[in-house]
């Protein structure tokens, strides 16, 4: 499985976090925890996503 770095910023009421390597992949939530699963499953959409279009993903990430 490939790893990629994700910055998790407190707000005042809220957690975003992105994932620098892959612009546009951001999500919200209300604690650490969630975030973490929010944002494994906005990676997993997003390239998902990139796959339907064609675009080419990052290197060794492989989605069946």
């Amino acid at each position: 499985m490939e790893h990629f770095l994700i910055i998790i910023e407190k707000g005042e009421h809220n957690y975003s976090a992105y994932a620098p390597d892959v612009p546009g992949c951001v999500t919200t939530g209300k604690t650490v925890e969630g975030i973490i699963k929010r944002m494994n499953e906005a990676l997993y959409f997003h390239f998902e996503g990139m796959k339907e279009d064609g675009d080419p993903l990052p290197n060794h990430l492989q989605i069946m």
